[in-house]
C-alpha cells in the first residue's frame, strides 16, 4: 500500500507546482482515474478547470485532446468520419479526436443532442461507429468534460442517461483569499511550468488491481445501499424503507426539513457501484487494504450529486442536491 500512496503524493506534489489551492479537485480527479470513471466538473471561468485537467493528463504521461463543444458541433467532429478517395474509389476512416486517452470535453453542455448521443457510446462503450464499422477506443480512456453553470444562453441541458455515466461530478469554487493571492501574483505563468510524468500506464493498471482488491465488508455495502434506497422513498424497500420513514418522521413537524419531497427521481443502481469504486479508492490512497464508512460519506457528495433529479420545491425552496445529501448521510445509521 505504500507505494500508491508515494505514487499518489507524488501526483499530488507535481500538481501543486502549477494548481494553487486546488488539492481536492486534483485528489477527486485522481480518484476518477484510478476507478476507470469519467469526471464533470462544474464551476465559473477561470478557476483553472482546464489547467488541472491538462495538468494531470501530463503527470499521467496520456495522450491528451481537448474539444471545445458549441451549437453548430456535428457528431463527425468528434468521433471522425468517412473520406472518399476519388483515385481509389473506396472510402477511408478519418478519426476524431475523441481518439485519445484523456478528452477535455470543453463547455459539454453546449453541444445538441445528435452530439452527446455520441459521447454516450464513446463514454460507456468505449468505442465508437463511423459508417458501418465500430473502432475500439484507446485504453485508458478518460472523459473530462466541463460546464460552466452561470451561462445558460445557447446551452442544452445534459439528458440524465449522460449525466449518469459519469462516476463523479465535481463543483469547484472561488479560491481562499490567501491562494487567490499567490494565483493573481503568478501573472497567469502557471501553465508554462514543467510537470514531470511520475505515473505510467502500467503503474495505473497496477493501482487499479490494488484497489480492487480492497476488503469492503457486507456491512458496509449494506450502508450504501441504504443511502440509495432513500434517495428513492417513492420505491425504498427493507431496510431502506426503514431509513426513509425515519427521515419523514424526524421532520413531519417541520415541513421545510422534510427533504423526501425535493428528490423526484433517486440514484440508480449504478450510483452504488460508483460509491463503492470510489470508496475503495479512497481507503487506497489512505494506505488501507479496507473500507471504512468513512470513505464512502468522502465520496457520496461526487458520486450523487448529479444523479439525483430533484422536483420543483426544491428549486423553489433553494435546496441543493449537497445538502439532500448531507442530510441523508445524518441520518442514515453509520456501520
Amino acid at each position: 500500500m505504500e507505494k500508491y500512496v508515494e505514487l499518489i503524493n507524488k501526483c499530488r506534489a507535481e500538481c501543486a507546482k502549477r494548481l494553487v489551492g486546488q488539492d481536492s479537485l486534483v485528489n477527486d480527479i485522481l480518484t476518477a482515474f484510478v476507478a476507470d470513471g469519467h469526471v464533470l466538473v462544474e464551476g465559473v471561468p477561470g478557476l483553472a478547470k482546464t489547467l488541472a485537467i491538462k495538468t494531470i493528463a501530463e503527470i499521467l504521461g496520456l495522450d491528451f485532446k481537448r474539444i471545445q463543444f458549441t451549437p453548430d458541433l456535428l457528431p463527425a467532429d468528434v468521433t471522425g468520419t468517412l473520406i472518399y478517395e476519388q483515385n481509389k474509389g473506396t472510402f477511408s476512416v478519418r478519426k476524431g479526436p475523441v481518439f485519445a486517452n484523456v478528452i477535455l470535453a470543453d463547455e459539454i453542455n453546449r453541444a445538441p443532442a445528435k452530439v452527446q448521443s455520441a459521447m454516450l457510446e464513446a463514454m460507456e462503450e468505449r468505442q465508437v461507429t463511423i459508417g458501418e464499422e465500430t473502432y475500439k477506443l484507446p485504453s485508458p480512456f478518460f472523459v473530462l468534460a466541463t460546464q460552466n453553470p452561470v451561462e445558460q444562453e445557447g446551452t442544452y441541458n445534459l439528458p440524465e442517461a449522460e449525466l449518469d455515466r459519469f462516476l463523479m461530478k465535481l463543483v469547484v469554487n472561488y479560491p481562499a483569499a490567501e491562494n487567490e493571492k499567490l494565483i493573481v501574483k503568478s501573472c497567469g505563468k502557471a501553465p508554462a511550468i514543467p510537470v514531470q510524468t511520475v505515473l505510467t500506464t502500467a503503474q495505473l493498471l497496477d493501482m487499479r488491481k490494488a484497489a480492487d482488491a480492497i476488503t469492503c465488508d457486507d456491512k458496509i455495502v449494506d450502508y450504501i445501499v441504504n443511502i440509495l434506497a432513500v434517495t428513492r422513498p417513492a420505491a425504498a424497500t427493507g431496510s431502506g424503507e426503514k431509513a426513509a420513514h425515519r427521515l419523514d418522521s424526524a421532520h413531519r413537524d417541520n415541513r421545510s426539513g422534510d427533504i423526501t419531497r425535493y428528490i423526484h427521481f433517486g440514484a440508480s443502481p449504478r450510483a452504488g457501484i460508483a460509491m463503492l469504486q470510489c470508496a475503495k479508492v479512497n481507503a487506497l490512497f489512505a494506505g488501507r487494504d479496507f473500507v471504512l464508512p468513512e470513505d464512502v460519506k468522502a465520496v457520496a457528495n461526487n458520486v450523487l450529486r448529479h444523479r439525483l433529479v430533484l422536483s420543483y420545491e426544491a428549486a423553489a425552496d433553494n435546496v441543493s442536491a449537497d445538502e439532500i445529501i448531507s442530510r441523508i448521510l445524518d441520518f442514515i445509521p453509520v456501520p
